[in-house]
């Protein structure tokens, strides 16, 4: 059957919905109406040509045209070319990479996405010159072209691109890293996503995709969260192998690539993309192992107590309260409580937010194939973000909401930028996030009168930034010893269970008891392979959060007016641009310090509400 009818086929109402009520699906054709779309393929054409005619129009020329007349004027004429051309490419494949997440196991959508990936590096190759020359060009040069306005628009761009001068390699092998990544790191990606789109798990009888399965870890029943646990132990553990062999791949190939760039530390490309110092890292990375005895630790403990126990059972780590009764949470008034939370802070947000439900930005529903955990795509300036999302009515899925609608914001905001400027930094794209997800939070928890829905909430909330700020340190930690490592050989199975359980039970600490088969939890991790690294942005991103609401809470009127002006302004400053407005600094050890303090401080008051006194 065609292209377009199969997709629509794919994505046909599953059962089971009607008591979250109607979950919306995504509206893709506002980047193109179908996969088999004449725009598409007139889209593709355009691309290689114009991609062709740009390499002809400006290879080897970039030097005589700066130090010829008019040399800002003729240098952002081929900005603007080039930006357009970043634009349409981004249109496409997004467009593929969206359809792909709608179901990973449908051949129809996996070819289209392989063969896009072809198309798009094929012609962008043709691309790769222009900031590599431009990289060659004489400081003085280029910052006299600077001050035509016409160039001097693109000034963050053009100073981030040359932070990478140092690393940047002859012209024609970046061409060959660029082609190859097709059937290297991108051939593994997407390897694991399919794999782990198609296993299946047993529970009590039932054959379940990995979402579902992971949800009953939350589930009020121990029964529940103790064989959905078994199941994923079990099936994880038999396909160790597979996992191993692309976590292996994937760590060479990273290995390969920063010894040719001549990257020292294993996590230095990733602290060049985020334009974070490696110096601010390590001050949040060492501030939060130093606060995991007074944050995970102090915390697991008092959850024990509440159970009855000394130790929980890893399943046991993220389940309710005893006693506290759980309810499903429809998605109407799961949108509600986003959007009144955003209206709270500022309307603008709260108007920003609402698009996505009204123009069907947002796909919720779980579906076999769909990829598993939530995401906003932001695509490109010239369309708009789109929402995944895997709802199933839970509180922690509430939050997710936020969470992802705060990216959306955040990209919706910064998409006036454009294409080579709108992106945003990792460590800085998740502050409207988290951000986000606190706003709906302490809406909530102040319409709470109860004390035991109060502690529930305070709790669930903690477990959220104990997996934020902690678990995700606990993440990069692996990482940096699997990368380093693997410098010295391939790692066994055995070799990454045993560092995964390792960074764990120091994290975690002795009030969780990590039972046989958790030692193989690190294979669904999707970070470790799609974004080696990423993982800090997340406690980057809390730690920063937890400052500026401190200054929100404590701040006159214009707040909301900066918070926004700071997300509007996308990749154009650097973090300490944006945070000085708000008096933060993240390269003081302070700073972490006060982030991780207000974790500390929900801690503190449940302990309160436990011994009904204050501490």
């Amino acid at each position: 059957m065609p292209a377009s009818q199969n997709l629509k086929k794919k994505t046909a109402k599953p059962a089971g919905r009607a008591d979250l009520g109607k979950l919306p699906e995504w509206n893709l054709a506002d980047l193109y109406p179908a996969l088999d779309a004449p725009e598409v393929k007139r889209d593709l054409e355009k691309v290689d040509a114009e991609c062709n005619a740009f390499e002809k129009d400006y290879k080897g020329a970039l030097a005589k045209m700066i130090a010829g007349p008019n040399p800002g004027r003729a240098m952002a004429e081929a900005v603007k070319r080039f930006e357009a051309l970043e634009d349409l490419i981004g249109r496409l494949i997004s467009y593929a990479g969206l359809v792909y997440s709608g179901d990973t196991t449908d051949p129809a959508r996996s070819k289209f996405y392989g063969d896009m990936q072809e198309r798009i590096t094929a012609a962008s190759t043709h691309l790769l010159f222009f900031t590599l020359e431009m990289n060659r060009l004489d400081d003085s040069a280029v910052e006299r072209a600077m001050a035509d306005p016409a160039l001097g628009h693109y000034r963050p761009w053009l100073e981030d691109i040359r932070k990478d001068r140092p690393y940047q390699l002859e012209d024609r092998v970046e061409e060959l890293f660029h082609e190859k990544s097709v059937t290297g790191y991108s051939a593994f990606n997407r390897l694991f996503d399919e794999t782990m789109a198609g296993l299946r798990f047993r529970v009590e009888g039932k054959s379940l995709a990995i979402e579902p399965t992971l949800a009953l870890m939350q589930d009020v029943s121990e029964k529940k969260r103790r064989a959905a646990a078994e199941a994923l132990a079990r099936t994880f553990k038999e396909n160790l192998r597979l996992f191993t062999l692309i976590t292996n791949t994937l760590a060479k190939d990273k290995e390969i690539s920063d010894r040719w760039r001549g990257f020292k530390d294993v996590a230095a490309s990733r602290h060049l993309a985020n334009r974070v110092e490696p110096e601010v890292v390590e001050a949040l990375v060492s501030s939060v192992r130093a606060a995991y005895p007074r944050l995970s630790h102090r915390y697991y403990a008092l959850k024990a107590s509440w159970f009855g126990k000394k130790q929980l059972a890893h399943w046991d780590r993220n389940a309710p309260l005893p006693q506290v009764p759980m309810r499903t949470i429809r998605w109407p008034e799961a949108q509600s409580t986003v959007l009144t939370a955003y209206g709270a802070f500022s309307p603008k947000m709260a108007a920003i937010a609402e698009q996505f439900f009204k123009d069907r930005w947002i796909d919720a529903p779980v579906r076999p194939g769909k990829s598993p955990g939530a995401f906003s795509h932001p695509t490109v300036p010239s369309a708009h973000p789109y929402v995944l999302l895997n709802y199933q009515g839970k509180p922690r899925d509430v939050m997710t909401l936020a969470h992802e609608l705060g990216h959306g914001v955040h990209q919706v905001l910064a998409a006036p930028n454009g294409a080579l400027m709108a992106p945003t930094p990792l460590t800085l794209a998740e502050t409207a996030s988290v951000f986000g997800e606190m706003l709906t939070f302490k809406k909530l928890l102040s319409e709470t009168k109860d004390k035991k829905q109060r502690k529930s909430m305070l709790a669930a909330k903690v477990e959220d930034m104990i997996n934020t700020v902690v678990r995700q340190i606990a993440f990069y930690t692996f990482e940096r010893r699997v990368h380093a490592e693997r410098r010295n050989g391939e790692l066994t199975s055995e070799q990454l269970c045993n560092i995964w359980l390792e960074v764990q039970r120091e994290s975690l600490g002795p009030s969780i008891d990590l039972r046989p088969g958790y030692e193989a939890f690190w294979t669904y991790i999707p970070h470790f392979i799609h974004s080696p690294f990423y993982v800090y942005a997340y406690a980057f991103g809390d730690c920063l959060v937890n400052s500026l609401y401190a200054v929100y809470e404590k701040s006159e009127k214009g707040f909301a007016e900066r918070y926004l002006a700071m997300l509007a302004a996308g990749g154009t400053k650097h973090h300490s641009e944006l945070l000085a407005p708000f008096g933060l600094d993240a390269r003081d050890p302070a700073f972490w310090q006060g982030g991780l303090s207000v974790i500390e401080r929900m801690i503190s008051e449940l302990e309160t509400l436990d011994n009904g006194k204050q501490r």
